[in-house]
């Protein structure tokens, strides 16, 4: 039985060689120059030094909500492309009508300014 699975082990061994031989080469070799502004948390956007009860921007709401949407919407994708050729007419005009009603929503938004920054 241990010969069965003797390659998957070689992978793993291998996987796990390679992978610390590139993340030790990158920490070793890279050029460190901290400075402020990169060492800043930038996930929260605002500043994470400043009072806790600030309130945060719309814009930061409206940038997560609109990559909700369009994963969602890559995530249908996939299992449809992968099922086409064996879908009936059915199958690929309900998609081609939800792809229709998201790229509407998405020149919506676009034609409203949701999508610029400032």
């Amino acid at each position: 039985m241990f010969l069965e699975y003797s390659p998957v082990l070689v992978f793993l061994v291998f996987a796990l060689t390679l992978s610390s031989v590139i993340v030790g080469a990158s920490y070793f070799l890279a050029i460190k120059r901290p400075d402020y502004e990169k060492v800043q948390q930038y996930e929260c956007g605002f500043n994470p030094f400043s009072d806790s009860r600030q309130p945060f921007e719309v814009r930061f709401f409206l940038v997560g909500i609109l990559f909700i949407i369009f994963d969602l919407e890559i995530s249908f994708l996939f299992p449809w492309s992968v099922v086409l050729s064996n879908l009936h007419i059915f199958g690929y005009w309900t998609m081609i009508i939800f792809l229709t009603i998201l790229t509407i929503g998405l020149l919506y938004e676009w034609l409203k300014g949701g999508l610029e920054w400032e």
